[in-house]
Order: structure tokens, then sequence, then C-alpha cells
């Protein structure tokens, strides 16, 4: 932070994951309750009770701050409604009431019940594993609530702050109240939920910061939320003046507007990622990345065919270009409904377009819905399935895809195997999408949630850009568009190279378009070339 020269300042290195500078005084996340020396059991039927207040008590919070989520953030609602319905899983709550009558006090069966879900969830990884560190959350929230003692969470001082913590639950995260600055987490990765969530709300994050453990209550530190940099040791006026220079610069960029477009004129698509009509924003020039999951999560049963019309229509009607991301689910991405069996890898198992090798009727209903959407609204619909690795999926999705009329399809390139074909891919379909937070994780061999691995899935080393680069060449001689809808989309510093690497559009959070916008305005199709030469040498 180059204008910040306090009195003996120090660094702390993180993951930048959510731009934004500010500063002010740090404070941690409240502990996980200390779980005393297990009680005899005198009154089993007492004990029970306990049980079932305290699992009520904790889905009935999580429904009320889903409720009172800030802005109407659907995605965050959405994660807060998932918790509840895990924290209301008849079957955990079986598990702890048998655990009392076996000779546990309430707070020690919750403990052993949530303790063993977690086990199991733990040892599935990917997807799931970041369910299991969710369970975590609900279990020092279950057991806060038996022993009669406040929830862990989020601080309240009554003054702004910056939250700094181990890890952040997806509840916290989702909660957070208008006096946090930002946030710093010393686990964490670049699409963990505090990342994306972070994100949509415009908060700068820093994950994966080792030294953020050390860092004491009260301390005045600075967060860049883009190069990941922590400054201590900074005075409260230091701190005063971070802070004017930012909101100077938002307001800055949020007095920008127009299309996508380099300092000479070049077109670059500024499109926006939603789970619904509800994250429409007016701030750009359609939807790249319409994530229909949404409308499935946490159901027993899938959406009707009338349901599924009506919610694509809502979106169509708003908006005049929109590309449909078919149902991005399977194993890793559980939706009960499904009722697709455990796998030991799920992130190499049945997901995305996958599972339509088990429950076709699943993609037919969607596809069938969504022609009919565009049918009703005199939209122009253009649809793209996920987890495509083969030529031949391309060409299977499309033929079921055009035969209801859907005008334009495409295939998601989330795998190196697209990716290393995309000119193949290209004569079956009519666009690709670029999902980097999945290639990230598949070209390095790295799980996205685990912390230790974060820099490997930065989305500017050199092997994942020339993947994108294979796909955007493949696309500039097929004469059709390829665009990239994943986190790095959003990332200011990378949307020139992505311009100079030849994609045709960048979809993100609607919060990030100003930025973004202001970034390729900054420079010549040429100079963008010049960076992504040199981001591919890793220079």
């Amino acid at each position: 932070m180059p204008d910040l020269q306090p009195s003996g300042p120090a660094s702390l290195a993180g993951l930048g994951v959510s731009p934004g500078r500010t500063a002010g005084p740090c404070l941690r996340m409240a502990g996980p309750p200390a779980l005393p020396a297990p009680n005899p059991v005198t009154d089993t039927g007492a004990e029970l009770a306990v049980v079932g207040e305290a699992l009520e008590a904790v889905a009935e919070d999580l429904r009320r701050r889903s409720a009172a989520v800030a802005g109407g953030d659907r995605g965050a609602a959405e994660i807060l409604d998932a918790l509840a319905m895990m924290a209301d899983d008849p079957m955990l709550k079986e598990e702890a009431e048998q655990g009392v009558r076996d000779g546990l006090d309430a707070p020690h069966a919750l403990e052993a019940a949530f303790a063993r879900h977690r086990e199991a969830l733990a040892s599935l990884g990917g997807y799931l594993a970041e369910r299991a560190a969710d369970l975590d959350d609900l279990k020092h929230r279950a057991v806060a609530a038996a022993l009669g003692v406040p929830m862990p969470g989020v601080p309240s001082p009554g003054h702004p702050f910056v939250l700094v913590a181990e890890d952040l639950s997806p509840a916290d995260t989702a909660g957070l109240g208008p006096d946090v600055l930002a946030l710093v987490t010393v686990k964490g990765g670049p699409t963990s939920h505090t990342a994306i969530l972070a994100r949509g709300r415009g908060l700068p994050a820093v994950v994966a910061c080792a030294g953020a453990a050390h860092l004491v209550d009260g301390t005045y530190i600075a967060v860049d939320g883009a190069t990941g940099e922590i400054v201590t040791g900074v005075t409260e006026e230091d701190a005063a003046r971070v802070r004017e220079q930012d909101s100077a610069e938002r307001a800055r960029l949020a007095a920008t507007s127009g299309p996508g477009r380099t300092a000479d004129g070049h077109p670059v698509k500024l499109l926006l990622n939603i789970g619904s009509a509800a994250d429409l924003r007016p701030d750009g020039e359609g939807v790249g990345l319409f994530r229909t999951e949404f409308l499935f999560l946490d159901r027993k049963q899938a959406p009707t065919y009338e349901e599924q019309v009506t919610a694509y229509a809502d979106v169509f009607t708003a908006v005049p270009y929109v590309v449909v991301r078919t149902l991005d689910a399977g194993t890793d991405k559980p939706l009960p409904f499904l009722g697709l069996p455990e796998e030991p890898n799920p992130a190499l198992g049945v997901r995305g377009l996958r599972v339509d090798r088990v429950l076709p009727d699943v993609l037919d209903t969607q596809l069938d819905a969504i022609a009919e959407a565009a049918r009703r609204t005199g939209a122009e619909a253009w649809v793209m399935a996920p987890m495509v690795s083969t030529p031949g999926e391309a060409a299977a999705f499309a033929r079921r895809a055009r035969a209801r009329g859907i005008a334009r399809v495409g295939a998601m390139v989330e795998v190196p195997a697209a990716a290393l074909l995309a000119d193949r891919l290209l004569r079956e379909v009519d666009f690709l999408s670029i999902g980097t937070n999945d290639l990230s994780q598949y070209t390095y061999a790295a799980d996205r949630q685990h912390p230790a691995l974060a820099d490997l899935l930065d989305p500017a080393q050199p092997a994942l850009l020339r993947l994108v680069e294979l796909c955007a060449e493949a696309g500039r001689a097929a004469g059709k568009p390829v665009g990239v809808c994943g986190e790095a989309a959003g990332d200011a510093r990378l949307a020139p190279i992505l311009a100079g690497l030849g994609v045709t559009s960048l979809s993100m959070a609607p919060v990030c378009v100003p930025a973004v916008r202001d970034a390729l305005a900054r420079h010549t199709l040429e100079e963008c070339r010049e960076l992504a030469r040199a981001a591919l040498d890793g220079r």
C-alpha cells in the first residue's frame, strides 16, 4: 500500500480475494463455547428436550438471519437456508437423542453426533468436505444453545472494524453487519464461501493469511483485498485516510457506465452472474451465467416444469441477453431429490452434465422449460452445459437442446480435456464459457477448499492462462464467442490480461462490473495483449 507511511509498519501476506482498500481496528471472532466436564444424566426426558430445543434454536437463528440478510442477497440467503436445513436434519437429532439415552448429557450428545456426521462428510473430500466444516459451526452453535450461553459469531462493538478469524462459516459471512469494513482469515481459498460472498457484497477480503493468527484485537490494520497485503502498525489517522481514498475511488467507479471497451474501442462484454431474477442489476450488458441450481437447492423433490418455466421467464423478460447454465449438481453439490449415491472422490465423479448419465429426465425437463420460457417471452435463449469433457458430450447436449428450438447452445470449459480440444468442441456448439474456478482445481490437482494450496488456485497462474488462450484462439478461428465466467472474470487486475488473450466477454458478480470496466478502459487492445504475453511468461 504505497500511500501508507506510518512509523514502524509491518506487512502480512495473504491471498486477495475481494478487491478494495480499507483500514480500521481489527477484532477477532468470538470462539466456540468451552465444553464442560460431562454431567451425570438424572432426567433423560429433560436432556432430550434440551437437544431438540438447541437444534431448533440454531435452525431458527439461521432462518432469521436469512430473512434479514443485507441487501436481499439471494445467494447469502440460500446458504443460510441450507445450513438451517442441516440443523433440522432428523438423522442428526436422532443420533444426538440416542447419545442421551446412552447416558450423555445434551451438550456432549450433540458434540458426539456432530462429530460422527462431520467425519462421514470429511471422508468424501471436495465440496462435501467443505460442508463438513460447516458442521463445525453448527455444532458450536448447538452446544452453546444447550449450555445456555451466547452462540459464537461476529462481534458487535458499535463501530467500524476489520473482522479477523481463523475461518468464517457461511452463516457468519452471510450475516455480516454494516460495521464490518473487511474480512481477513487465516484459512480459506479463492473460491470459498467467504471469498464469494465478500465479492458479492463488495467487502475487501484477504484469505490464507497465516500471520493474521497473531493480530491483537484493537490493532489498526490496512487491508488491500486485491493484492492480499495487510499493513499493521498504522495510526488511526492513516486508517481514516485509507478509507477516504477508497470511498473516493468507489464513487469514481460508480459514476462510470456503458459497455465494456478497451481504450481503443475493442469490445469485451461485461455480463452478470446471477441465481435468479432477484440478483439482476442494471450495470451490465446481460447475464453470462444464470446458475439454475439455486432453484433446486435443498429440495426434497425437483421443481415442477411450470415452476422452472416461471423462474426462467422472469429473467428472460428482464434482460435481453441471458446465458443459462443447466443444473450444475451431483455428488459434489448434493441435491437431495437427485438421490445420487455417495462417491469416494466426488470431485472426479458424477457431477454437472454427467448427472444426465443416470438421470436423463432431469435435463430433459429443464431444457423443455427453458425452451418454453423463451417462447413465452420472445427471448433468444442461450444454454450451456457444465462439466463438458469431450466433443461427443458437447454434440449430444447440442442435439437435445436444438431439438427443442433453443437458439444458441454452448459448453462450459472446466476441465483441461475440454480446453485442449476447444476447437473440436466449437464444431459442435455455438460458444464456450470458461469456468476458471474448477479449471484451476483440475489443472493444478489442487482442492478448491484447501487453504495450503490457495496459491495454486490463483487464476493468474500461467498454465491456466494458457488454457484460456487455447479456448480463445479456437473461438477466433471458428468465429464464435468465448467468455470467462469464473471468479477470475471479476478481477480488475486480470480483466486486461483476459482481453489480451482473446476472450470476448467477462461474467461476474454485479459489484465487480465498475472496476472491470475501468480496468479495460485504461488499456488499448495491444497493451492488453502485451500484458497477456507477460503473464503467460510468468512475468
